[in-house]
């Protein structure tokens, strides 16, 4: 007898939300292609105002009544749709998509280390131990940069993406405590990404004063409204949702799947090249003197790992008794590949 329904939905939704959230880095670089960043950060957000505000004034959406809930409705959405689109817009023009998205699946870790901390819980040992693991390869990823074929990766470009992620983290941690305290994830999204677009409208004003309306193709804009409507209206609506009622720490690890549609639409639609991986679970690791393109074998056995990864961080993560069981011994010795930098992402 299979796990009940009401315990999978929220897993299946975050595994949705994961597709497409992992074409943002590809949107985004499709946009900053002929808009200024600070353009495409602010206008998504303000695009999204448009249709959250009639949409929440339609369905009658209260706001939060307490100062509690207002206050986390307030961090959720400052974080989420003004500092975020603004820094990542920011750091993605400096980097490349395949980059972007390696760099966002760093967010579980992020998410469960602030939700620990909210929670006043400590992670087990293990948890802790995955976290270094994926630090140490989001690290080594900055450091090399390795050229993808497309836009050339730089330093700040990866760092603005990884502030980016330290900080919306925080909104994503915020948004789901408000969820956990009955305010519907709906609500949560569309009062705040309404509440933000009106910052983001007057910062807009101000620079459109100065520089006047940007101008663009009309693949740019399919960008920014997709980033507007997809990625932040349906995307976190979906994402509040299942952090609430999955666990904040149970579900924040499904976002290690993200890099996965990211690095396949990088290669289709902007030409960027796979480097060979070492994941643990976040890393490239890119050999100096040859490059490969990942084969459609190469791209199942990342899945099979990020699979594996994903189990072995949801097993420790938020369960103390599950903390002190051994692990099988086939999790065992893929910990103990990882440590030794011997994992290949390649077919057996």
């Amino acid at each position: 007898m299979g796990p009940p329904r009401s315990s999978l939905a929220p897993i299946v939704t975050a595994g949705l939300i994961m597709v497409i959230w992992g074409a943002t880095p590809v949107a985004t670089r499709l946009a900053v292609a002929d808009l200024d960043p600070i353009h495409v950060g602010l206008l998504r957000t303000v695009f999204a105002g448009l249709l959250a505000l009639p949409i929440a004034v339609a369905l009658r959406q209260p706001l939060p009544k307490d100062r509690r809930g207002f206050l986390l409705l307030v961090i959720s959405g400052a974080s989420g749709f003004i500092v975020f689109p603004l820094l990542y817009s920011f750091g993605q023009r400096d980097t490349s998509a395949m980059h972007g998205g390696m760099i966002l699946a760093a967010l579980p870790i992020f998410t469960g280390t602030y939700a620990a901390l909210a929670e006043r819980r400590r992670p087990s040992a293990r948890w802790i131990v995955g976290c270094v693991i994926a630090l140490a390869g989001e690290c080594a990823l900055i450091a090399f940069r390795a050229g993808s074929g497309g836009a050339e990766p730089t330093l700040l470009g990866d760092l603005l993406v990884l502030l980016s992620a330290l900080l919306v983290a925080v909104g994503y941690v915020a948004g789901a405590r408000l969820g956990q305290t009955g305010y519907s994830s709906l609500a949560t999204t569309l009062w705040g990404v309404a509440l933000s677009a009106v910052v983001s409208a007057v910062i807009t004003a101000v620079v459109v004063a100065d520089s006047g309306w940007p101008s663009a193709g009309w693949v740019s804009w399919t960008a920014v409204l997709y980033l507007a409507s997809i990625t932040t209206i349906l995307g976190y609506v979906g994402w509040y949702w299942a952090l609430a009622k999955g666990g904040i720490a149970r579900i924040a690890t499904i976002q290690f799947f993200q890099p996965v549609s990211g690095l396949v639409l990088a290669a289709l639609l902007l030409g960027e090249r796979m480097v060979r991986v070492l994941s643990a679970p976040t890393a490239h690791v890119q050999d100096d003197e040859r490059q490969w393109l990942m084969t459609g074998e190469e791209l199942a056995a990342l899945v099979r790992f990020r699979v594996k990864a994903h189990v072995f961080l949801t097993d420790v993560a938020n369960d103390p008794q599950a903390a002190r069981h051994e692990l099988p011994p086939d999790r065992i010795k893929d910990l103990n590949r990882l440590i030794e930098g011997e994992i290949e992402v390649l077919a057996s």
